[in-house]
């Protein structure tokens, strides 16, 4: 898919990818999607680690990287030696954006530090993602996405009631920073619009944990009580979650006492609607683990595909549990558009789209993600043209 009309929300604007692994990879990624020029820049030797992550394998390069890094050029540098930072610099005389995830305190960070690099460049929006953030006790603590879940609570309200700590499925660590870091940059770069000037963008996998407690913040700072994993069921909405049917589970969410009725109807027990104990919302969640008993004894003597067809008569919200291969075989998804093609060396290699659309178009997937240094000679020689020393 193409845009109807015009180029892409970002197109004309540069970045540069300093960063690896997944948070600023991500976000480099959207602004590529979005119609970004985006260079990536690798260490010679090795490149982004991710392309070891695996299996699985497609050439050279594992999955994981080439999941989010498609649309970029990779430009194989030294950034530690003299001529590859100078290069750097040149790229960033006509760059807009500086991605970058430099752990605090290295010394990368001090050489590409942005109140050396705002006075050369001070037209640069700079996002710098760390563990930890700016400042703190722990600013200086590396960090995966793992630990930002564990050091950010997600851990300890993910898994069934005194079960084991359990990690989210997706990365919502590292995921959380680049949505936000890419949320902050967009920002930065309507004020430069307005002021002329760049600004330093900073986030951290661990301020997103926080941010994304939300209703499980405000549920602490109202009672004081220690939240803590309740499986699939909501903190605050009841009935919100998986129940098991005669051949698996599927989930239930009702978010009004209306929806409540009409669940009570479906199932052939209205006398639930009218007790006490189930009356309003408060009362359901005050008395989860009775009406989970309930609901649980009702749905036990039909199917996974009896109920849902039961619910979704009655216009309860409701859903299978599926899994990826079902999901990206189903007509909806293709309906939507969010999986496509990229071209790359070992054949069409399937990715998942940009999920926001302009004017009813999804914005189109661009080049394969790029082989460790695939436009070295290109993007340097484009330098060299306008007057750059090329050595690394």
């Amino acid at each position: 898919m193409t845009y109807p009309t015009g180029p892409a929300p970002l197109a004309g604007i540069k970045v540069v990818d300093l960063s690896k692994i997944l948070a600023g990879p991500y976000a480099t990624m959207s602004f590529a999607d979005l119609g970004a020029d985006v260079v990536k820049i690798e260490h010679p030797d090795a490149g982004d680690p991710t392309r070891q992550w695996g299996p699985p394998f497609v050439g050279d390069d594992a999955t994981y990287y080439l999941a989010v890094n498609r649309g970029k050029k990779s430009v194989a540098l030294d950034l530690k030696s003299e001529s590859g930072q100078e290069i750097v610099h040149r790229m960033l005389e006509d760059a807009d954006v500086v991605v970058e995830n430099f752990r605090p305190g290295s010394g990368l960070q001090r050489i590409f530090d942005y109140r050396a690099l705002s006075e050369r460049h001070p037209h640069l929006v700079v996002l710098h993602i760390s563990a930890f953030g700016e400042v703190g006790p722990r600013r200086d603590e590396p960090g995966y996405d793992m630990v930002a879940q564990a050091a950010g609570g997600l851990m300890s309200l993910t898994g069934e009631p005194g079960g084991p700590p359990m990690k989210s499925g997706y990365a919502m660590g590292d995921l959380g920073a680049a949505l936000f870091g890419t949320i902050g940059v967009l920002a930065a770069l309507v004020e430069r619009a307005r002021t002329g000037r760049g600004q330093y963008v900073t986030t951290s996998l661990f301020e997103c944990q926080l941010a994304m407690h939300v209703n499980w913040a405000t549920n602490w700072f109202a009672d004081g009580k220690r939240p803590h994993a309740l499986g699939s069921a909501h903190p605050n909405l009841a009935p919100y979650q998986a129940f098991p049917a005669q051949d698996g589970y599927f989930v239930v969410a009702v978010g009004n006492d209306g929806l409540w009725d009409r669940l009570c109807t479906a199932i052939g027990r209205p006398d639930l609607a009218e007790r006490t104990e189930f009356y309003r919302n408060r009362d359901r969640v005050e008395n989860r683990e009775l009406l989970e008993k309930e609901l649980t004894d009702a749905f036990a003597d039909g199917t996974v595909e009896h109920w849902i067809a039961v619910l979704e008569q009655h216009g309860v919200p409701v859903s299978a549990i599926r899994h990826l291969d079902e999901i990206y075989d189903d007509p909806h998804t293709e309906a939507i558009g969010m999986i496509g093609t990229v071209d790359h060396p070992s054949g069409p290699l399937h990715q998942i789209g940009f999920p926001v659309s302009f004017a009813g178009e999804r914005p189109r997937l661009g080049s394969a993600p790029p082989a460790h240094g695939e436009h070295t000679d290109e993007v340097l020689g484009a330098l060299s043209r306008d007057g750059a020393a090329t050595s690394a």
